[in-house]
């Protein structure tokens, strides 16, 4: 009973008490790759068709006080508008010390395509989205609430100091270059993004504020074709073998963090194997390991399961429980609301064709395979 009850003072101290003198932070997951919009909005509609995608996390299980995370996205892009890259919407939500603090965001997602060159294309991404953090007073136990002998018994004097709901407009930005090699064995994007803009006030005190800080992201990926088939597009056979290796590095105010390593895929089985730490001590991370299975019941619609599990490395870290999470992408590559969706990117799952079509001086979008 004691220990519970401080791991829970401590939890309020943290999350209420003291939350107007520090900076909030962002959920991290660690299958960025399985919510790439959630980092950077310039993914939406990357590829042709419809995806939606959703990731559950579950942060310190072991600890009465556990963090629990929750996103869904759902985007497509097509090619059939001028300058089309994507449009889509993204929830996120996510809750702090046994749902104590719950947060919700609901938001609106378009991109921009601009072809570069045969080899080359970048898309430009925004959003705007509302923002709800509530604070649930009734669920907190407070010491005047307490008798030694029977626990809580009484009615508590305590009276909120601030609202208990609080909405603010919440906007992000970023930018994406797609490049491929012409004998199509590999292909790289790389990006940048910028949440937050406007650092909007979080704070429950309306005589104290609590800026958000603007969350940088930094991210750079390869898709490499292990089969060795010089072609101009990556093969469709659900027996070859990818590589996936990338890098994601995150600043949101006094915090760095980054996370490198790779994937894999082959038999439409997946495999990962990542390490995330903070950017300034190395050795303050946690390895993560995942695994995860396609299933396609046609040519163009699919299924992916995934599972991480963050170990702790860190002795500081030990007795968290790590993390869970799942994640499950439902792919319509042929899917459009401006008619039939498909394109030269193929089977959007495992790759396809890249190399444009040239139409006089002017190139067909590029559609670089996609290793997810």
């Amino acid at each position: 009973m004691k220990k519970t009850t401080t791991y829970l003072l401590l939890t309020v101290a943290l999350m209420i008490g003291i939350q107007d003198f520090v900076s909030g932070q962002d959920p991290n997951l660690s299958q960025h790759f399985s919510a790439p919009i959630y980092y950077n909005p310039a993914y939406c509609g990357i590829n042709t068709g419809i995806r939606a995608r959703f990731s559950y996390r579950d942060q310190w299980p072991s600890l009465p006080v556990d963090f629990t995370s929750y996103h869904f996205s759902l985007d497509m892009g097509s090619r059939k508008l001028p300058g089309a890259g994507g449009v889509g919407i993204i929830v996120n939500s996510d809750n702090e010390g046994i749902g104590f603090i719950k947060n919700t965001a609901i938001g609106l997602v378009l991109s921009v395509r601009i072809p570069l060159a045969s080899f080359m294309v970048s898309q430009v991404g925004v959003k705007a989205a509302y923002v709800q953090k509530r604070v649930n007073w009734d669920d907190f136990v407070f010491s005047d609430q307490l008798n030694a002998k029977y626990g809580k018994i009484y009615l508590s004097s305590f009276n909120p100091p601030g609202s208990e709901r609080v909405g603010y407009p919440d906007f992000a930005v970023g930018g994406i270059l797609q490049f491929a090699d012409v004998n199509g064995k590999v292909s790289g994007t790389l990006g940048f993004s910028v949440d937050h803009l406007f650092k909007p006030d979080e704070s429950f005190l309306s005589n104290q504020s609590s800026p958000l800080p603007r969350r940088v992201v930094v991210h750079g990926d390869a898709i490499i074709n292990a089969e060795g088939v010089s072609t101009s597009y990556f093969s469709n056979r659900d027996d070859g073998l990818l590589l996936n290796p990338g890098i994601i590095y995150q600043n949101q105010g006094k915090f760095n963090s980054m996370s490198l390593g790779l994937n894999m895929t082959k038999f439409n089985i997946y495999m990962g194997v990542w390490y995330k730490s903070l950017f300034t001590d190395f050795y303050t991370g946690a390895a993560v390991l995942m695994a995860g299975y396609k299933y396609d019941f046609t040519d163009d619609v699919g299924i992916r399961f995934m599972y991480s599990y963050d170990l702790p490395v860190s002795t500081n870290l030990q007795g968290t429980g790590g993390a869970h999470e799942v994640s499950l992408v439902l792919d319509f590559n042929s899917g459009s609301f401006f008619g039939a969706g498909g394109s030269s990117g193929g089977r959007g799952g495992r790759g396809g064709g890249y190399m444009p079509r040239q139409r006089g001086r002017s190139f067909e979008p590029v559609e670089c395979p996609s290793f997810y």
